[in-house]
């Protein structure tokens, strides 16, 4: 084998390569977002998961795609990780659908219109169609498909180089002495595991071996232990994606390890003990592309038949393996929900953003009413437990918007704008409430430490004012969460009350100072708390008008604000005489 065969082979596994990412690349775009949708929701079962697994793979031609995908989905706590596990089984065995394709390279033409069907015209065709698709063709559909059937053109072309470039080594003994060892299992299977590590890719390796084929060394026994290493090495990208994912992330990955290798060990073992005792005649019989893709997908079908069965097994395993180390902070489940892998769809990045600003709400919710709570009763503990909540709401805004700047950057629709602009403006009030729920929470710590009592009518007024800031967060936060315009056009009246609570507490409290039923230090505290409590209710009111803005397609929010308090439609002057009547002082 002189350099230019070694060139002419090097070159045809480039070919290959790029032509298999085109053509995939090409399918993805075409399918859109549908793919990753319908492993999403219709995985319910392992028999389900095994289906769509396979035909997910068998049309983006990927196994390590396809479990990078799931990868994504159990990162963020969308699927679990028995779901994945079938999706997983169902990729390894769809990916052997390429090989099949690559059984078209044997195809030869006669002479006259029978020559139409030999690989280098029926390639030729292909090419020319595909340019022709992609230049003439306005939609960016016709640009996807054109990419597809160029992809499969070079696919072929590369296939074909590669197996002219080996031709020669059928008359080489030295690689047919080289080729036989590789019947040896275990050498067979790290060669076939290595070769694929390096093309990131099972679906190269095996068009290989079968271009190797035509030299008619390639025996039974040296492609069997190959494509079983094969399988394994196919694991390296996905185990690679999962580097910076969560625990379940990595048990994911992991699974797409341990199936190959279990598939691999179990077959070695029947296989070859079998093989001891028996002593097949047929492991020199030499391969053909189509025996290579034939003994490929039995291998992996065999390999998904009998572990099947044994998926809740694998899960049980994998956990063992990568166990759950102490609990995770506050938040921290559902803020994985954000992945990264999402931002390419953004229809599904948005909806795991609002599912996330939808715990986020949540959370500083609870926060407040937990500060709240330890005016009347105080607790080392509880404070403690509000300021991990604040942190962990803290670090909600800051990986939601991070996220969500991403989320801009991409091709979006009108309606997704806005969506994405809500969620914006949101994430900073929540914060904002989380800020104030500590700020309340160190003022019970204040009362508590230096023994401080309010006077009768303050409690009294206090308990008021704490039951409206308890109406106005509640009908905020599920005004987000539900959308509801007509709940958050309730808002706005409450928090013009809860300010002319705040203003007239102030002048009672005052009033008591001058008369000295308070004391300066009472009243500090006091202060503290209406301001806190005042602001809330203003971070409320921007909330509700963030859910109107995007309801309405209309983002000016003073002119909304002064036309309601100028003008006092009659809901809004219902809503306040209503609201005045429950929290009077």
């Amino acid at each position: 084998m002189g350099l230019s065969d070694i060139i002419s082979l090097l070159g045809g596994v480039a070919l290959f390569l790029f032509g298999m990412s085109l053509m995939g690349d090409g399918l993805k775009k075409v399918a859109g977002n549908r793919l990753e949708l319908v492993l999403y929701k219709l995985s319910s079962t392992p028999l389900k998961g095994v289906l769509l697994g396979t035909g997910v793979t068998a049309v983006i031609q990927s196994s390590s795609a396809t479990s990078v995908m799931v990868v994504g989905f159990v990162n963020s706590g969308m699927m679990k990780v028995k779901q994945a596990i079938g999706i997983v089984m169902g990729a390894i065995l769809g990916t052997s659908i390429t090989g099949w394709i690559l059984c078209l390279s044997d195809l030869s033409g006669g002479s006259g219109w029978v020559e139409l069907l030999s690989t280098s015209t029926l390639t030729g065709i292909i090419a020319i169609v595909g340019i022709v698709i992609r230049m003439a063709g306005k939609k960016q559909s016709s640009v996807h498909v054109g990419n597809i059937l160029m992809g499969f053109a070079v696919l072929m072309f590369g296939m074909s180089s590669m197996s002219g470039a080996v031709a020669p080594l059928k008359e080489s003994e030295e690689f047919i002495r080289v080729l036989t060892s590789f019947s040896n299992p275990v050498l067979g299977i790290l060669v076939g595991a290595a070769i694929t590590s390096i093309l990131q890719s099972a679906s190269a390796a095996v068009g290989i071996l079968q271009a190797l084929a035509v030299t008619g060394a390639v025996s039974f026994g040296v492609s069997l232990p190959i494509i079983m290493g094969i399988a394994i090495g196919a694991a390296v990208p996905v185990l690679l994606s999962a580097l910076g994912a969560n625990l379940n992330g990595k048990r994911t990955a992991f699974v797409y390890l341990l199936i190959d290798v279990l598939g691999a060990l179990i077959w070695a073992v029947l296989f070859y003990g079998a093989n001891a005792m028996v002593h097949f005649d047929f492991l020199d019989m030499p391969m053909t592309t189509v025996s290579i893709a034939l003994m490929n997908t039995l291998f992996r079908l065999g390999t998904v038949i009998v572990l099947t069965p044994f998926i809740g097994l694998l899960e049980k395993l994998v956990c063992t393996i990568f166990p759950q180390r102490g609990e995770p902070a506050p938040g921290q489940r559902e803020m994985d929900r954000l992945e990264e892998r999402f931002l390419q769809h953004p229809a599904l990045a948005i909806e795991q953003s609002h599912q996330v600003t939808d715990a986020m709400a949540r959370t500083a919710r609870q926060n407040l009413l937990a500060a709240m709570d330890l005016l009347a009763d105080y607790s080392e503990k509880g404070f403690s437990s509000v300021a991990e909540l604040e942190d962990a709401v803290d670090r909600f805004e800051d990986k939601l918007g991070t996220y969500l700047m991403k989320i801009t950057t991409k091709d979006l629709t009108t309606r997704q704008s806005e969506e994405v602009a809500k969620y914006l403006h949101t994430i900073s009030d929540f914060e904002r409430i989380g800020d104030h729920a500590l700020n309340i929470a160190e003022c019970a710590q204040e009362i508590s430490r230096k023994q401080i009592v309010f006077s009768e009518e303050a409690k009294h007024e206090l308990s008021v004012l704490e039951s409206s800031i308890r109406e106005i967060l509640r009908l905020a936060v599920d005004t987000f969460i539900t959308g509801d315009v007509d709940q958050a056009h309730r808002v706005e009246p409450l928090e013009e009350l809860v300010d002319g609570l705040c203003d007239e507490m102030k002048s009672h409290h005052i009033d008591r100072l001058q008369q000295g039923a308070c004391t300066l230090h009472q009243g500090f505290v006091f202060n503290d708390l209406l301001t806190n409590f005042e602001r809330v209710a203003d971070h409320c009111s921007n909330i509700a008008l963030a859910v109107i803005e995007v309801d309405s397609d209309s983002f000016d929010t003073h002119e909304y604000v002064m036309s309601l308090r100028e003008m006092k439609d009659e809901a809004f002057s219902r809503y306040y005489e209503e609201y005045k009547k429950t929290f009077a002082l």
